[in-house]
């Protein structure tokens, strides 16, 4: 490969299916929030809560994908397939066992967490719990899926895992308003139907999936012998390389439960209004990690050839293409806000409150999305402890003290949760890009 070539056609051909990939599935919850949001408040707001429930136990998945995927990008990039299958099956047998733990989890545990919705009447809290219980039933098939997908994007198929999830988004999107209304003869669901949407819907792209992986379309190759023969020396690395980075979205995705019961707690309407914003920042960071991908995939190949002066140039091309991006957005969402919050809710109130505190909202995506790149820059070169460190730091002092001392001691209710955000995302960039230019890279024992 050679070092005087520009990477910035690589992370294209490689970012922009994942930025559709990742956006589509986004932007397909914030269809169903806007379905959820024309039910009531009380269903918005509960039902947020539930999928911030999903995605924190999703973060504990991360150990197989982040591990896996690391492993992998290595021996790919020295011409390693046999390895990186291999690799690949033992992450899919730790994904089965946890599914079932992690569906128990989300059928049993769910109902008490509503309980910190603050409410004279606990209608939040139901449709929370019962969008939960039905997710519960379709946990093995949305984590096997997760984890396939996410280590195949990793691996650089992104044309394909951007196929397989616009299949299931698009069926999502179609039952979404049958099932939650029930229209054309079907039942009407409410909160339950949105999760048996989102069910079959992934039931059928995970079957796409499992297609790709043993057409041999894909770069990786599931063989089901491998998948039925634990290696428990494989499993080691994954929980090694893997665990830093669990723990980091773990304690984000905490982070941002807090924040949330934070504004739970100042009423219905400011958590309506912060579960719209968060609907909008997941598809804006979705499609900012479409950029961070790219960047992870071709810095960790370009190190497994021994290419350390591409990883490099890689890592700031990156980081530029974020940054005219989020600035493009911050343009967007300042002019076009109010139509974008009356997208999600008939409520007046909801709206106008949203429209006082949107500017937070946008300015914060400026350094969130570079942040984003460079995070997947360290990550490409196994840093994964100093990111997990970093965002214990940064989760404690801002999401935490800082976010409860400008909502409640210094009064800035809604508007100070997301201004210490963009605090937050400001300190983590200097910080990630500094230790990026430092080349902290690690040395990986494969063998």
């Amino acid at each position: 490969m050679s070092t005087s070539k520009s990477p910035l056609k690589d992370i294209l051909k490689t970012s922009l299916p994942a930025v559709i990939d990742l956006s589509s599935q986004t932007v397909t919850w914030l269809i169903e929030a806007i379905f959820i949001g024309h039910l009531s408040t009380a269903a918005l707001a509960g039902v947020g809560i539930s999928i911030q429930i999903v995605l924190l136990t999703f973060a504990i998945l991360l150990t197989f994908v982040m591990g896996a995927s690391i492993i992998i990008l290595r021996y790919l990039g020295a011409n390693d397939s046999w390895n990186a299958n291999h690799v690949l099956a033992q992450a899919l047998i730790m994904g089965t066992i946890l599914s079932v733990v992690i569906g128990l989890v989300w059928y049993f545990g769910g109902t008490q967490l509503m309980l910190l919705i603050k409410e004279d009447e606990p209608i939040a809290r139901q449709f929370g719990a019962q969008y939960l219980r039905m997710a519960s039933y379709f946990a093995p098939i949305f984590i096997l899926n997760f984890i396939a997908l996410g280590i195949m994007r990793m691996a650089g198929d992104t044309l394909l895992t951007m196929k397989a999830n616009l299949l299931a988004n698009i069926i999502h999107i179609l039952l979404l308003p049958l099932l939650i209304f029930g229209h054309l003869g079907f039942p009407r669901l409410e909160a339950r139907g949105a999760a048996l949407a989102v069910g079959i819907a992934h039931t059928i792209g995970f079957s796409l999936t499992i297609y790709y992986l043993r057409s041999r379309k894909s770069a990786l190759f599931l063989s089901f012998r491998e998948y039925t023969t634990p290696n428990f020396n494989t499993f080691k690395k994954l929980f090694k390389l893997g665990f830093p980075t669990t723990v980091e979205q773990l304690v984000w995705a905490i982070g941002q439960l807090i924040i949330s019961f934070f504004a739970a707690r100042m009423g219905v309407v400011a958590l309506a209004v912060h579960q719209v914003f968060l609907r909008i920042q997941s598809v804006l960071s979705m499609a900012f990690q479409g950029f961070a991908l790219a960047s992870m995939t071709l810095v960790g190949k370009n190190l497994g050839a021994d290419e350390e002066h591409m990883a490099l140039k890689t890592g700031r091309v990156a980081g530029r293409v974020a940054l005219i991006s989020a600035f493009i957005v911050f343009l967007v969402i300042i002019i076009f806000h109010r139509p974008i919050l009356s997208a999600f809710t008939s409520n007046p109130e909801v709206v106008e409150f949203g429209s006082k505190v949107i500017f937070f909202l946008a300015i914060l995506q400026i350094p969130k999305a570079v942040n984003i790149v460079f995070s997947g820059n360290l990550r490409g070169g196994a840093d994964l402890a100093w990111l997990m460190w970093l965002s214990i730091f940064s989760v404690m002092t801002f999401e935490t003290f800082g976010a409860y001392l400008l909502a409640f001691v210094f009064n800035l209710g809604l508007v100070g949760l997301w201004l210490i955000q963009s605090v937050d995302e400001t300190l983590r960039l200097t910080l990630n890009y500094f230790r990026f230019k430092g080349k902290k890279w690690k040395i990986l024992d494969l063998h």
